[in-house]
């Protein structure tokens, strides 16, 4: 005959307990708005991904006999003044969002500023120095002039190197298919996104590089990356996660204002700046179309003003969430 003790049915009665992550989904999910905006951020997305399966027409496709059309059937937003079908170059528009903010994300802060953050804030000393004031002298330039000047400059040179490759390799398409935009967008935009990543990073890593367990670590001889990748990296996720939700969203601005003058994702590849930009340039046309057809923005303005607002709900969510002291 066996007896239970009254602790041991306790601790069988305890609910089991659900790792970290876990723990943080869940609370992200109560909050309605947010986990409605990541449905609606991801459903944006998959439109963009997919776009060649779920396209009506070819986006480059013309057809001067039914320019400045109404919604029906057949084009579902309606066509532009060169008779383009405007929801098949929504999609493709989003497609170009999608890979300019994840290249520029990845490549940008994740890639750059944490690593650049993670040896700043670790040996400190002159290494810490430099790169502060290097990345002072960079941010001190506004944002989007400094963009402006980077693309406006790297586009004919890039361009021309494309070609040259295009001719001595016999590969053909690499400008006509958006491969140069999406490189000088990408380079154009890195001032905008490594430094803050790698401030946010620097500034966590100056507290963690004296914590116990990393002295620990230390004093058993583990190697620096170990150290840097293992023990305080992971330590340092939370606010990296929160910072991308803020700054995809100015990321995805900031290549539709590009597009939008001239300096982003040329023609015949569809972007929602480039869209905005056909409607409301200057010049007798685009008057006469800003004027009879407004309605030609509502699709690319929607997107956009969805995605910026989306990113920013689930931030505020996310900084809640994953920062105890802004609860």
């Amino acid at each position: 005959m066996t007896s239970t003790t009254p602790t041991s049915s306790i601790v069988q009665d305890l609910p089991k307990s659900r790792g970290h992550w876990r723990n943080i989904w869940a609370n992200f999910r109560r909050r309605r708005l947010a986990f409605v905006s990541l449905i609606l951020i991801s459903f944006i997305y998959l439109l963009g991904i997919f776009a060649p399966v779920i396209q009506t027409h070819d986006y480059q496709e013309t057809n001067l006999r039914e320019t400045q059309q109404g919604p029906s059937t057949d084009h579902w937003f309606g066509t532009d003044r060169a008779g383009r079908d405007l929801y098949t170059r929504v999609v493709w528009g989003i497609q170009t969002t999608v890979i300019i903010t994840i290249t520029s994300f990845v490549t940008g802060s994740l890639f750059l500023g944490v690593s650049i953050g993670l040896v700043a804030g670790y040996f400190r000393g002159w290494i810490d120095a430099v790169i502060m004031r290097v990345g002072e002298v960079i941010s001190a330039f506004p944002d989007i002039l400094l963009i402006i000047l980077l693309a406006a400059t790297l586009r004919p040179r890039i361009t021309e190197f494309a070609r040259d490759v295009e001719d001595s390799t016999g590969i053909s398409g690499l400008v006509s298919s958006g491969i140069v935009d999406y490189v000088v967008i990408g380079i154009a935009l890195l001032p905008l996104s490594w430094f803050g990543m790698m401030r946010l990073v620097r500034g966590q890593v100056l507290v963690l590089r004296d914590a116990e367990y990393v002295q620990a670590a230390r004093a058993m001889g583990t190697s620096t990356p170990r150290i840097l990748f293992r023990h305080i990296l992971p330590n340092v996720v939370s606010p990296i996660i929160v910072s991308v939700s803020f700054g995809i969203g100015a990321i995805a601005l900031s290549e539709v204002v590009l597009s939008f003058f001239g300096l982003g994702v040329q023609p015949p590849r569809p972007s929602l700046g480039v869209m905005i930009g056909e409607v409301t340039a200057r010049g007798g046309a685009s008057v006469s179309v800003l004027r009879d057809h407004p309605e030609q923005l509502l699709a690319p303005i929607i997107v956009v003003w969805l995605l910026i607002f989306s990113w920013n709900i689930v931030g505020d969510a996310l900084n809640d969430v994953l920062n105890p002291r802004a609860r």
